[in-house]
């Protein structure tokens, strides 16, 4: 037998198979999926690889093919059924099968589990009370006594309860149970990051249109549903009550959440329905933390997984239901290589493993609804809030007539009132900015330099730290006190981010409690958690925060919600800009009144008339759509035409250049072979056109025909595989973030 394996090496030049003989003793132990150690090369060192498929066809010379070593103790092993999705990452995203692979392997080392010791007690109760009769009175034993005090009790003890609080050493433990007095029992245990105590009790009944939607999708397995709710229309209600379904029968549930900030909040939703038989992962878990929650899951020890896009890779064997919630959020796309979509991905899956996969989203991708008009998804909707409460009362105000009355504050005067108003009746208030630091960027009043990265093409933020930062690279710098292009004074910061918001908003309410949000205040491990939980206690009065405050939380004493600039995305050189600005200001307004009081969200912007601002305000998911089918329609993008973004990348502009003209010939010189017509734009400079010393150019091309793309850029891998180092070449299918 044979083992064609793609060995662990992130190179193109190695993405392929390499077959291996199986040794008889090895034939059991040996299936795809499994990770192997092999001799690799003329020197033979050991390297890992993973087997994607066993054969009895040996593809060359007999006397040349070596035998693999032995199933490798460092990696994790890959499910079987992965291997295929990796497969298919790799094929319709443009990467190698290893960087697809690692992909799936969200923890990639085996970790050893963490090993708990008790202490138990060997001696009956009265021959306990006789030694410590015996130990009274003597100082050297007295550790030795208090120890058993304890033991006689509770019989037995944590061991590192005993060194800790009852400040019993290490030694005096190992003496007594080298006596026979006590016995040490180890045993290995799984890391559990769930830490929730007093839960409630899962008491929710679902309401009429709730168990509507719920039955339908039960009616339809193995589709895909847009679920289609307005903001508190009990959307996770319905994720439980149909992960109930599924768990009762032996199945179990992937669920998709956006952000990192959302997770505490949803776990204690789903942990007070399915207690210890639900976990999470995420990035900011150690090594151990996420090996042991993958473990548990391929144990069977769970039956319910929560995560951001990672957790779509859990090696579930009765994989029935994925949940994708808020699936407009950009967040599920990957920004490395490959550049996956986590919705789409997850069609894949699902088709693979045969289970249900639910969009929920109160504002839907304009994919998506498109899809669903199409009839290939199945479209449901929640028109109503769960709870009986309204959508709140929306405000627009104009900045421009606020600046003709002379007000150049960050604060409107209608927002202030109604701030004032929230704080006197001890309600709550969130602040919205799309934008974190303390201003945008810092230029010469004289000259009207723009102080920027010298590694990236963007300009400098300012911190109130006194250190202006780029938010690519990492790259920092003390803000200079005169202009370094003219040596003008007159050097200011111009704009405005989180840090000076919640510096205005101490100023103007001093007495308030005040929170800020966003990368800067979260970037521990426990970050948002923390955050959130003194909110959500009634800690703080006002959260001012980024994006992250507005995505699906649930505070019931907000009241109001102000969206202080909702310009700042909608110009953003995207054509989902619009999109995304009806989104964050739908979903921010969603926050307010979930409770029993009514909320009100107010929105300030410089340009009240546009379409996707109006359709916000008045929380009109169709009028924004069909205003945005019709311009997708008319310049042909997504959905209406399918996307294709090449990046190529160079540290030596001039060899890129030279590059990207000898792509644009290789794409024209393959149209003969294609089925329909493409549109070819570029090679151009990328939006930001360096970014830490390295130089990109963008090409886009768009097409009636998916297949067509596909075939362009097998073209171009097969072409490039194995050219200059120094030149990248990636590919991008979901374009949802700027080039």
């Amino acid at each position: 037998m044979f083992a064609n394996i793609i060995v662990d090496i992130s190179h193109e030049k190695l993405d392929r198979t390499f077959q291996y003989a199986i040794p008889k003793k090895l034939e059991d132990k040996v299936f795809p999926g499994v990770c192997v150690d092999i001799p690799f090369g003329k020197g033979n060192r050991v390297i890992t690889g993973f087997v994607l498929e066993v054969t009895d066809k040996c593809e060359f010379d007999i006397s040349k093919i070596k035998d693999l070593l032995g199933i490798s103790k460092k990696a994790a092993p890959v499910e079987a059924r992965l291997i295929s999705l990796a497969w298919w990452i790799k094929q319709n995203y443009g990467s190698t099968m290893n960087k697809a692979l690692k992909t799936l392997l969200p923890a990639k080392q085996k970790i050893s589990k963490v090993l708990v010791k008790h202490v138990h007690l060997n001696l009956s109760e009265d021959e306990t009370k006789q030694m410590i009769y015996e130990l009274s009175g003597k100082d050297r034993f007295i550790a030795r006594k208090r120890l058993l005090e304890e033991l006689l009790e509770k019989k037995v003890l944590p061991y590192d309860i005993i060194t800790g609080k009852l400040n019993v050493s290490a030694s005096v433990i190992k003496g007594l149970a080298d006596k026979g007095i006590v016995r040490i029992v180890t045993k290995e245990n799984y890391r559990n990051p769930v830490k929730i105590s007093n839960s409630k009790a899962y008491d929710i009944v679902l309401n009429e249109e709730q168990q509507k939607v719920c039955d339908e999708i039960w009616m339809e397995p193995g589709k895909v549903h847009l679920l289609h709710g307005i903001t508190g229309s009990g959307k996770t209600e319905v994720y439980i009550e149909l992960i109930s379904r599924v768990v009762e029968r032996g199945g179990q549930a992937i669920v998709l959440i956006p952000e990192i900030a959302l997770t505490y909040q949803t776990l204690t939703r789903f942990f007070a329905k399915f207690g210890d038989r639900v976990t999470y992962i995420h990035s900011r878990q150690s090594a151990g933390e996420k090996y042991d929650q993958l473990e548990r899951a391929k144990a069977g020890d769970v039956d319910v997984m929560i995560g951001p896009r990672s957790a779509l890779f859990t090696p579930f064997a009765n994989l029935e239901l994925i949940i994708i919630d808020e699936e407009h959020e950009n967040a599920y796309k990957s920004e490395n290589v490959p550049k996956y979509h986590a919705r789409e991905v997850a069609k894949k899956r699902a088709e693979t493993d045969g289970a249900t996969l639910v969009l929920g989203s109160a504002t839907p991708s304009v994919e998506s609804f498109y899809k669903a008009q199409k009839g290939e998804y199945i479209l449901h909707k929640l028109s109503a809030r769960a709870k009986g409460s309204s959508l709140p009362d929306v405000e627009v105000v104009d900045l421009r007539e606020e600046l003709k009355r002379g007000n150049k504050n960050i604060i409107s005067v209608r927002l202030d009132e109604l701030i004032r108003q929230r704080l006197e009746r001890k309600e709550q208030i969130m602040l919205f900015i799309n934008r974190r630091g303390y201003a945008g960027f810092v230029s010469c009043r004289s000259c009207g330099h723009v102080l920027k990265c010298p590694h990236c093409d963007v300009s400098l933020t300012y911190h109130n730290d006194g250190k202006v930062k780029c938010h690519y690279c990492g790259y920092e710098v003390e803000n200079p006190k005169t202009c370094p292009e003219c040596g003008s004074k007159y050097i200011g910061k111009f704009g405005t981010g989180t840090q000076k918001i919640e510096e205005a908003v101490k100023k103007l309410y001093p007495n308030a409690r005040v929170l800020r949000m966003d990368m800067d205040t979260t970037s521990g491990k426990d970050g948002h958690t923390e955050i959130l939980s003194q909110f959500a206690n009634r800690e703080a009065d006002i959260l001012v925060g980024t994006q992250m405050i507005v995505k699906g939380h649930d505070f019931p004493y907000v009241t109001l919600v102000g969206v202080l600039a909702a310009d700042l995305s909608l110009y953003s050189g995207d054509y989902t800009a619009a999109e995304k600005t009806f989104q964050l200001i739908t979903q921010a307004a969603g926050r307010a009144g979930r409770g029993n009081a009514k909320g009100c969200a107010l929105i300030q912007t410089y340009n009240p008339e546009e379409t996707s601002i109006i359709a916000a305000s008045k929380q009109d998911y169709n009028m924004f759509y069909e205003n945005e089918i019709r311009y997708r329609k008319l310049l042909g993008y997504p959905p209406i035409m399918e996307f294709l973004v090449i990046l190529l990348t160079g540290t030596n502009e001039e060899l890129l250049d030279k590059r990207a003209k000898d792509v644009a010939q290789t794409i024209n010189e393959s149209e003969n072979s294609l089925e329909d017509v493409i549109t070819v734009i570029g090679p151009t400079k990328a939006n930001i056109s360096k970014i830490n010393d390295v130089y990109r150019r963008v090409f886009y091309l768009k097409s009636t025909n998916y297949v067509d793309l596909v075939r362009i850029k097998d073209i171009l891998e097969c072409k490039y595989e194995g050219s200059e180092k120094d030149i990248g070449l990636y590919f991008d299918f979901s374009p949802l973030s700027k080039y």
